[in-house]
């Protein structure tokens, strides 16, 4: 009988509200901070490793970016893409 290897570092996903807390400061302060600022100004703590992976998903997802200075941007923008999906003369490739 083979086992399956099990994880010996036991991984910790953000909540929700966490995600959300963050989601808002970004879109609130969206431009102004680097990654250490805005993380230093957020309403709670956390710990950063917590926070840099919160920004991992965000960036992934194409809800936030890094302009040239490293300052975080909200760039999410569902009621632009909506409207140009409705576009006849545009298409997604």
């Amino acid at each position: 009988m083979h086992l399956m290897p099990s994880c010996s570092k036991s991984s910790h996903s953000p909540q929700l509200d966490t995600i959300l807390m963050v989601e808002h400061c970004i879109l609130e302060h969206s431009g102004e901070y680097k990654r250490r600022a805005l993380w230093e100004n957020l309403p709670k703590k956390m710990m950063y490793q917590t926070f840099k992976t919160i920004l991992d998903y965000l960036e992934e997802s194409g809800k936030i970016a890094a302009d040239r200075e490293g300052k975080i941007c909200w760039i999410h923008n569902p009621d632009l893409v909506r409207r140009y999906a409705m576009r006849e003369n545009l298409r997604v490739r």
